[in-house]
C-alpha cells in the first residue's frame, strides 16, 4: 500500500494499567499514554460525509483501551504491537504508527519517562 498523505490522529489517550517487569508495576499499576496514526484515504469519506468510508475513530479507542486494560505486558512494546495488531486487523486497510508513553517507570533518575513508536502496514 503505498502511504496516503491523509492522517488521523488519535493523541494523548490516557489509561491506567498494570504493565512491567518489576512486582511492584504489576501491584500497583500506572498510567500509559497513547498516541495512534492512521493513515489511509480519507478522500472518499470526506466528499461523502459517510462514517462507512473511513475510521471509526470511537471504534478504534475502545479496541485500545481493551488490549491496554484487558492484558498484561512485560514490555511497553509488547504492548505497542497489540495495539497496532488489534487495530490494523479489525479497522484496516491502512498504514498505523502507534506511540507508547510510560511517564513514570521505576527508575532512581527524573525524566520525562519512555516512548516506544512502531509502524505497521496491514492491507
Amino acid at each position: 500500500m503505498a502511504m496516503s498523505a491523509d492522517v488521523l490522529r488519535l493523541r494523548n489517550l490516557r489509561f491506567y494499567a498494570y504493565h512491567g517487569l518489576h512486582a511492584a508495576e504489576n501491584q500497583l499499576g500506572q498510567r500509559y499514554e497513547v498516541d495512534v496514526e492512521i493513515r489511509r484515504d480519507l478522500g472518499p469519506a470526506g466528499r461523502a460525509d459517510d462514517l462507512q468510508l473511513t475510521v471509526d475513530y470511537p471504534r478504534v479507542i475502545a479496541l485500545i483501551e481493551e488490549v491496554v486494560t484487558g492484558r498484561r505486558f512485560r514490555l511497553v512494546e509488547a504492548l505497542a504491537e497489540a495495539i497496532a495488531s488489534r487495530v490494523g486487523r479489525e479497522c484496516g486497510p491502512m498504514e498505523l504508527r502507534v506511540r507508547v508513553r510510560k511517564p513514570s517507570p521505576p527508575v532512581a533518575v527524573q525524566f520525562d519517562g519512555i516512548e516506544v513508536e512502531i509502524c505497521r502496514t496491514y492491507p
